[in-house]
C-alpha cells in the first residue's frame, strides 16, 4: 500500500507503509497515540494514520523533521495500491467472478471496474483487468448440476 503525497504544485511523493519497520510502527503509534493495528487498518480512510506513516518513512531522509512541520493539506494524501497488490485483488475478484454460470468477460471486468481508480499504477492496472477478463480461466467452468440417473418416476 502507498501513500501518495502531493504537495501543492508538487510532485507526488510515494510511501510504502508495506516497508515500515517494527520500530517505525512503534514512533508512530507513540506519537498519535494510538495502536499499530489500528493505524494499519484505517490506512485508506484515516488522514492521520496516513499522515503519521508517511511522516515516520520521510524521517528515513529528514530526520530532523518534526510531526507538526509535516502537515499535509486534505487533498494532498490520498492511498494507492501498488502493482503486487493490485494483481493479487484482481486475480482473486476474477477468480470468483468466473465461478458464476453466466459469467462473461464483460461481467468479469464490470467486477473488477474499481481496482484501477485504486491503483498507483492505473494503465498497469487496466492490463491486468483486460487480461483476467479476456477468457475464462480452463479449471473455471461453471458448475453444472450432476445427474443423478435415470428419473425414478412410476410407470403406469
Amino acid at each position: 500500500m502507498l501513500i501518495v503525497y502531493t504537495p501543492d504544485g508538487g510532485e507526488p511523493e510515494r510511501y510504502d507503509a508495506r516497508s515500515l519497520r517494527v520500530s517505525e510502527t512503534a514512533i508512530a503509534a507513540r506519537t498519535v497515540d494510538r495502536t499499530w493495528p489500528d493505524l494499519k487498518n484505517n490506512l485508506t480512510e484515516d488522514l492521520e494514520a496516513m499522515r503519521v506513516v508517511a511522516w515516520v518513512i520521510a524521517k528515513r531522509s529528514q530526520p530532523t523533521l518534526r510531526y507538526g512541520d509535516f502537515d499535509p493539506g486534505i487533498e494532498e494524501l490520498t492511498v494507492r495500491l501498488d502493482k503486487d497488490e493490485v494483481t493479487r485483488w484482481a486475480e482473486a475478484t476474477a477468480s470468483f467472478a468466473w465461478m458464476e454460470p453466466d459469467a462473461t468477460p464483460e461481467t468479469v471486468a464490470a467486477a473488477m471496474r474499481v481496482i484501477p481508480p485504486s491503483a498507483d499504477d492505473r494503465e498497469h492496472a487496466e492490463a491486468v483487468v483486460e487480461r483476467l477478463a479476456a477468457e475464462r480461466p480452463k479449471d473455471e467452468t461453471p458448475s453444472q448440476p450432476k445427474s443423478t440417473g435415470p428419473s425414478e418416476t412410476p410407470a403406469s
